[in-house]
Order: C-alpha cells, then structure tokens, then sequence
C-alpha cells in the first residue's frame, strides 16, 4: 500500500479536459476568476498549487463533488499576462496527491492535500521486463500511429525510472481523460505499467483497423467521386484564374442526373460535358456546346400530363365554344371512349378539311382542355423548307431543332396536343420536302424514335396527339394523306351562323369592349340582315368582325346620348354599317331560254351561278367566259359534244352548228370557277338556247356530265343544297349517287325543296325545261 504523509493546505487550481502528471511540464492558460486568484496566492507563497482535473468540462463553477480525488501537486515555474485578464502559467508536475477536502471555496478554492508516495509489489525483475515491454509497445505505438513524434520515442529509450516511463507515455499517448485519470491514481508502478501497456496494446490494435477500414473505403470510392473531387480542384483552379465555366459545368452535370435521359442521350450529353470542361473559355465552340446541352435537358424526357377521360366534361368543353360540328365532337368522344379502355392507346392523327373561319383552330384547342393536355400550334402556310419540321445539322452556324422538338420544350410534356395547321399550304423547294420529312412525324408505327437533326436523339413523339387542319385535300400529298383520318368539317348554315353569333359572337365582343351583358340587343330579323347583308363566307370570321363593329358604335352611342343600353334595330344597323355589301339574287319568275340556275361550292361556301347560253351567226365556234378553269371548259365541251350528238332528238339539223357561233357565260367574271358540277347546267343551257325552249327559273342544278349523257357526282352538296335555300330555289336536281350526302342537310333546309335525283340528263332536262324538246318534221 502506499505510504501517506500528513496533509497540507494549499490552493486547488480545477483543470478543464487537461490533465499533469509528475515530471511532465506544461503550459496552459487560466481565464476562471477562482483559477486566476489562486495562482496569485500560490505565487505570493511557495508557488506551490494543486492541480485536478473535473469530471464535467462544461461546469463553470465546480464544486467539490465535480472535482477528481487524485491530482498532481505542481511547482508554478512561469506567469504570463494575457488580454483579457488571463494568464498563462508554466508549471511542472511533482507527486501525485489526494484531496482530502475543501477548506475555502472564496475568493479561492483552498484544498488540505495529501501527497501520495509511490510503491512497487512487483520485484526487480519483474520490473525491468514492464519497462522493456512499456518501451517497446511505445514504440511500435510510434510507427503504427503518426500522433507521436520520432523524437518523443527516441526520448524514452534513454529513460530508466519506471515511474518516470508511466507519466510520461500516458501524457504523450492517451487522449481519453478517463485513461489518464485511471494512471494517475495508480499508486502502484508495477500495475501503473500493465494498465500502460494493456491501453497501449489496445490503441496499437486500434490504429491497426483503422488504416483497414481507410483502405477499404478508398478502395469503395466511384469513379465518378474521384471526378468529382478532380472537378473540384478543376473548378477551384479556373476560380482563381478567373474562369467561371466549371461552375456552368457543374450545374449541368447536376441537371443531367437529375434528368430521366435515354441510355444514348445521356452518353451523348456526357461526352459533350466532357468535351465542354476542356475548352478554353471564349472560344465560339464553349456557346455551340451548352447550348445543344441545354436543347437536350430541356426536352421534357419522361413528363406527361395526366387525361381527364371524363366523357361528359369533354362533351360539356366541346360545346362551350363550338355551335354545331356534331360529327367532330362525336369523333373525339370516340377517341376519349377508346383511350379510356385502353391506356396505351397511340395518338389517331386527325386532319380537319373545310372552309376558312369554320373554327377547325379553334375546335382543336377545346380538345385539348378537354383531354387536358398542352396545346401547341405550328403553321405550315408557305414552310418549304423542310429544316423547319426536323432541325438543321451542328454544323451549321446558328443551328437550331426544328418546330416540333421546340414546340415539345414549349409544352413541357411529351403527350400535348399538337397542331399542324394549314397543311395543304405546304410547298417544296431545293431545300426538301416538308411533306416527306412529316411522313415519319405522322406515322404512329415509327415516330417513337424521332431524330431531329440538330439533336441526332431518339425522342418518342408516339404519346402526342397530333391533329392536322387544311381547307382542301387536293394539295395533300396521297402518302401524307393516307396516314391521316379525314374529318369534314362543313360551312355553317344561315341558322347556324344565327345561333353562333346570339350564343357566342355578341357577349364575347360585349365583354371584349368593356360593356355589360345585354347591353346591345339586336333581334333574330336584323341579325339574319347582318349575316345575309355584311358577310359572305363559309365560316365567321367576317361576322365576328361585322358584329364588334356594331358594338364599337353602340359604345359610342351610350356615350353620347347617355343611354345605358342600345337596341339595333334594322334602320340602326344601316346607319352602324351603311347599305348592304351583298344582295342576294333572287331567281326570275319567268321561265327563260338560255338562263340556267346552277350552283357552285367556293371558299366561303355555296353560292347560285346563272349560266347564259347565247347564239349568233358564225363558223360553229364555242365561246366560253367567266374566267373558267381547264375543268369547267372541258365540261363545257362535253356538253356541246353530247347536244351535237343528239341533234335529232332534240329536234335539230345535223349541221346546226355550222352557221352559229355560240357563248357561254358564267357571271362574276373577276371571279375563278372551275369544276366538273356545272357540266348538267351548261347542257341544259344549250338545249334551251338552241331549241327555243325555256328553262323554268325555280329550279337550280348540279352535276357532272359525260359524253354518254350520264350524271355522275359532285361534292359541296351541302353548301349547294344551302345557296339554292337562300335562293328561294324550290326543285332542286342532284346526281343519284349524291342522294345519300342528303343526309347532312338540315331537315328545316330539305323541306323547302322538291329534291330529283337523276341518273342522266334526260331526267335534268325533263326536270328543268318548261317542254320537252322533239324532232321536227
């Protein structure tokens, strides 16, 4: 056991996280007010102080349960003052000591210290073999560990007291405070050496399998976490010379793993990262580069907006905006009907055929709200080029995608709905074929792979909707137009325009002029005299301008007189608009000989030619005006051919035409015909001039002629059927195999006419001449 001597009293001096053995000498600083104060009185005494360590390091204050029992009794060699009212002190370790209590807490803490002298139970052998092991663990402790300097190790060899190894090992090696407190309380050298050397063994062993979990974690560092550090050091070195185009870099790459990227595109979006990272900053290539890169991340790989396959929401959407068009919204119901049952159903590519101002555009973005998808529009009117539908190559300067990879960043998802508008505008030229390069875009078996030129990526297109509109399917190319499924969509009627403008066009331009609901009224009879009087079209484009005019005057109006509505009344409407643009021409009551009623589709619809037939003397010569097309002037001929042919049935000469000379004329010369339809109506016209007969003028006609008399179809039924009704027209004769197109005439249409469906043209002129020609005798 140890030897204890008498107790002392003397100032007590609390350590935070530090610890002073015996022959060990250090320096440290003291801020506490208590710690200072006992300093002052050591040094005004025998300079003397005892030093413990607390239990707590973050006590302030402690008291005398947070102090250790067993210190160091330390000689104060140095003070120093400090900034701040603290000191740093030098002070070397002399005997372990105990603190037997606390005599005085203030200003100081006063402590009666009993010094604790070494012993030893092992023998001398024993001893000299701990000390060689202490050593020689020390030293394999050195060259295991980087904590210990060579000059510490080489400082022990030459050091023989067993004691004096102990406190100097554990203040050079043991970090953990309750290790160095375990060997300072430790009397005994022999079993201070053997708790030494089994702490030593253990941090040998420590050290040990730490460098293998370094080496195992070095080993499990990626690729791409060594080229992330490599680019860190990049970056920092471009920072300090200026260069800020690591940062762009970086910001890319971390957008490129943040984008769903296909296998090809990432490798490609890599590589350029790569190639971008090693340019000299200014060079043109550094622009050209990110931006491809940014054309690529910005495309919206993988995002889709979600359908809304609510058929009655569709329905409700389709009609908000749209009067008529029954057959449209039926196809889309169908395509919503389809696409709900089965999910992955590929996009039907519609193309919408009609007459201007019909709302094919218009119809086209209601489907898309009602499906709930992006809209997005391109316009192929006068695009001949075909680098605008796919892109142009890298290698030219200014290069960009074309407008479907830049309607698709535009959208933000790969499923909108896209329109193609105008598709019977395009053309072709030396620079391609636009219409070619959109047999890939709309073929739903192979535009999954799409490659824009500029990108040379595969992008799927198979998710888009794509829905094409055009006013006529004669300059579609038929491959282009064979992939497509044709939608017609008709010019409206006089009651549809009626409906169109009291529902739609009148509250949307009130509300468009900063007037209130009802504040304009106009009545059924002076809306049908703007349709008949101001516009002539297929669609209402014309009305809708016609009827905001109206209300910009009725705004002036309110203002002037102060009203606070204005009801248009016919008399208003001509002073808003003046007299009457269009007049529609009613038929003669009278039968007349040559004048015949015929009836033409145009662009803004159908319109009633009269066809006039004259003869006079001449050489047999067929005279044709009205500006006609090649078409109309062939029919013509046909006409003349077939009454030549049948001369004696119709009651004339062989030669009859030998001394004539006759004309045909087609009104509204400044306007281009052109068309098989008139053929039956410039036969009837040459009958009835040449025979003397008249022609009944309440019936109108249409149809083709052949050489053999007989009667083949036309199109435009509708729109004919229509003009004829504007007309007043009640006998209306059509081609036989035009009957079933009468379906889509409305009933309230039909039952005004005496409808004769004729197979040849002795059944036209039965129908339209007021007698039947015969053979004279």
């Amino acid at each position: 056991m140890a030897r204890k001597k008498a107790t002392v009293s003397m100032p007590v001096l609390a350590l935070r996280g530090l610890m002073v053995f015996p022959h060990m000498v250090l320096h440290f600083d003291v801020g506490r007010s208590k710690s200072v104060a006992a300093l002052e009185e050591a040094m005004m005494s025998d300079q003397k102080v005892f030093l413990v360590a607390q239990q707590d390091v973050d006590i302030e204050d402690p008291a005398v349960e947070d102090l250790c029992r067993i210190g160091t009794v330390a000689n104060i060699k140095q003070v120093m003052n400090l900034p701040g009212d603290s000191l740093r002190v030098l002070v070397e370790g002399e005997k372990r000591a105990e603190l037997v209590t606390i005599t005085q807490e203030e200003p100081f803490l006063m402590g009666s210290i009993r010094r604790i002298e070494d012993t030893c139970t092992a023998s001398e052998l024993e001893l000299q073999a701990l000390v060689r092991a202490t050593k020689d663990y020390f030293e394999e402790y050195g060259r295991a560990s980087q904590r210990v300097s060579q000059e510490t190790v080489a400082s022990i060899r030459d050091v023989d007291a067993a004691d004096q190894i102990a406190d100097i090992i554990a203040a050079n090696v043991l970090n953990r405070l309750e290790d160095r407190q375990r060997i300072l309380e430790e009397a005994d050298v022999s079993r201070r050496l053997d708790a030494l050397c089994a702490i030593l063994a253990r941090e040998i062993e420590l050290v040990g399998v730490e460098k293998q979990v370094q080496a195992r974690i070095k080993k499990q560092i990626e690729k791409n976490q060594k080229d992330y550090y490599l680019r860190e050091q990049i970056k920092a070195i471009q920072t300090e010379l200026g260069d800020t185009e690591a940062t762009d870099v970086e910001e890319l790459r971390e957008r490129m793993q943040r984008t769903p990227l296909n296998e090809e595109a990432r490798q490609r979006v890599e590589k350029e990262l790569d190639r971008l990272s090693r340019m000299a900053p200014g060079t043109p290539e550094v622009g050209m580069a990110r931006t491809y890169i940014e054309w690529i991340l910005d495309l919206p790989w993988g995002k889709s907006t979600p359908d809304n396959l609510d058929l009655k929401r569709a329905r409700k959407v389709l009609a908000q905006d749209h009067y008529g068009l029954e057959k449209v919204k039926e196809r889309i119901v169908e395509y919503l009907a389809v696409l709900r049952m089965k999910q992955d159903m590929k996009g039907p590519i519609l193309c919408f055929v009609g007459p201007p101002g019909v709302g094919k555009t218009s119809i086209v973005r209601a489907i898309a709200k009602a499906v709930g998808r992006k809209f997005v529009q391109m316009s192929l009117g006068g695009v001949r080029d075909e680098a605008e539908i796919r892109g142009h190559r890298r290698t030219y300067l200014g290069a960009i995608p074309g407008r479907i990879i830049s309607g698709l960043k535009q959208a933000g998802t790969m499923n909108p709905v896209f329109l193609f508008d105008e598709i019977d505008k395009m053309s072709h030229d030396y620079r391609g074929d636009p219409a070619s390069c959109l047999l890939e875009v709309l073929d739903g078996e192979q535009n999954d792979a799409f490659r824009d030129h500029y990108l040379e990526l595969p992008f799927d297109l198979s998710r888009v909707m794509f829905i094409t509109t055009a006013n006529s399917v004669d300059t579609i190319p038929g491959p282009l137009l064979d992939r497509m499924e044709i939608i017609e969509v008709p010019s409206y009627t006089e009651e549809e325009k009626l409906q169109i403008t009291k529902r739609h066009l009148l509250p949307k331009q009130i509300e468009a002029h900063g007037l209130q609901p009802r504040t304009v009224r106009m009545t059924d009879k002076v809306l049908r005299q703007l349709i008949e009087g101001y516009t002539r079209e297929a669609g209402v484009r014309t009305l809708e301008r016609t009827v905001a005019k109206v209300v910009r005057k009725a705004a002036v109006t309110m203002l002037d007189d102060g009203v606070e509505e204005v009801a248009v009344n016919p008399e208003v409407l001509r002073k808003y608009l003046g007299a009457a643009r269009f007049t529609r021409e009613m038929p003669e009551k009278e039968p007349r000989v040559g004048v015949v009623n015929g009836l033409a589709y145009t662009s803004v619809g159908g319109e009633m030619l009269e066809v006039e037939c004259l003869t006079m003397p001449g050489k047999g010569g067929l005279r044709l005006t009205g500006k006609l097309g090649d078409v109309m002037k062939e029919s013509a001929e046909a006409a003349f051919t077939w009454v030549r042919a049948h001369s004696r049935e119709l009651g004339l000469a062989d030669d009859f035409y030998k001394d004539l000379d006759i004309h045909i004329h087609v009104p509204e010369g400044a306007v281009p015909k052109d068309g098989p339809s008139a053929g039956v109506t410039m036969t009837t016209a040459l009958v009835s001039v040449l025979t003397g007969i008249a022609v009944r003028q309440d019936v109108a006609m249409t149809g083709e002629i052949t050489l053999r008399g007989r009667v083949l179809p036309i199109g435009g039924l509708k729109e004919k059927t229509l003009a004829a009704y504007r007309a007043g027209i009640t006998t209306l004769v059509i081609p036989k195999e035009n009957e079933k197109d009468l379906e889509e005439v409305p009933s309230y249409v039909l039952s005004q006419f005496r409808v004769v469906t004729a197979e040849t043209i002795d059944t036209v002129l039965k129908t339209a001449l007021v007698s039947l020609p015969g053979a004279k005798a």
